[in-house]
């Protein structure tokens, strides 16, 4: 199987670059992977959509759906689904809003679907063998930003919403002094033993720091750290939160702040759409998709300005990532 990654940016993000070999994780061995630079082929991911990882394969009915010219059809379809009910349920089932939601959801079966995905075992499907394709290249990009610009040695980096450590190691082994955290529980324990197994000291060399590792949502943060990185969280909050994240992100950060997020286009939201109506057996997070400007406007407001900009898919996965820096 072929996988089509998709790059846009003013600045040229190799797909090739030295850190290809470095930073992203093991694909397990059944996976043979070509990656092209093509804009046309590329099914924008349903990963943002309700629990696509509970989806075995996107079908070519679905493909062939929105390719044949059905879209209004497909639109009427969609009009008939309910989504916000379901979501307003998961909400009142942990008894509340959003941060309650993805708490809940990444401590328990949330934890497990994404540790496989991030890990390195075979125990996984096709779609979650390219959402982990797609975020190792999100991970490699965000590495290139940070490295073009000189030695990490001694650079302070807050990790906002860590995960099981998939950026928070790779700066380590780079010398930065890494401050991770994420909402769950679960995950920092993941993201804690990952790093004691990855981060030792190899042929006489010094260990890098291991991160400090903490469970705490984004408006807790504090501090202030040269750089601070966000990856693929604020699809869990919708714009009026988001706004405050950022800004609130970019009050910790001296010199630069990295995002990714999914952006909201027609095409995609269409794509999220479909992915409601199969919700699956496991409930997942509300996913919510962001326009680029709106996410350039929260900027802005707070005296920042985007410098670097990118667009990173696969055929499940699709980030836009900018680096802002003080207007």
């Amino acid at each position: 199987m072929s996988y089509s990654v998709s790059l846009s940016s003013p600045i040229h993000f190799h797909t090739n670059s030295r850190f290809f070999s470095t930073f992203p994780p093991k694909l397990p061995n059944k996976l043979k992977t070509t990656v092209t630079t093509t804009t046309v082929a590329a099914i924008p991911p349903l990963s943002t959509a309700t629990s696509v990882t509970d989806l075995s394969v996107l079908d070519s009915t679905t493909v062939a759906l929105i390719g044949g010219g059905s879209v209004a059809a497909l639109a009427a379809v969609l009009s008939f689904t309910d989504p916000e009910r379901r979501r307003r349920l998961q909400a009142e089932e942990v008894g509340g809003g959003d941060k309650e939601v993805v708490r809940n959801y990444f401590n328990n079966s949330g934890f497990q679907r994404w540790k496989k995905i991030y890990g390195e075992t075979d125990d996984v499907n096709k779609v979650q063998l390219d959402i982990r394709l797609g975020h190792s290249k999100t991970v490699e990009n965000v590495m290139k930003m940070l490295t073009d610009d000189g030695s990490l040695n001694g650079v302070t980096v807050c990790d906002a919403g860590c995960g099981t450590g998939c950026l928070s190691i790779p700066l380590a082994k780079e010398g930065a002094v890494v401050s991770a955290s994420d909402i769950s529980a679960a995950m920092v324990a993941e993201a804690e033993k990952q790093a004691k197994e990855q981060l030792t000291a190899g042929n006489g060399d010094i260990a890098p720091v291991t991160p400090k590792f903490e469970v705490k949502d984004l408006e807790s943060l504090d501090g202030k750290y040269d750089t601070v990185v966000c990856l693929d969280v604020l699809i869990h909050y919708p714009q009026n939160k988001a706004d405050g994240m950022i800004a609130h992100l970019a009050s910790l950060a001296e010199n630069r702040l990295i995002l990714s997020f999914a952006p909201k286009t027609f095409y995609y939201d269409l794509l999220k759409r479909i992915g409601e109506l199969f919700p699956g057996p496991s409930k997942a997070t509300r996913a919510y998709l962001h326009a680029e400007a709106d996410v350039e406007r929260a900027l802005n407001r707070v005296g920042w300005k985007i410098r670097k900009r990118g667009l990173i898919t696969t055929q499940f996965y699709f980030a836009r990532l900018v680096e802002a820096v003080p207007a």
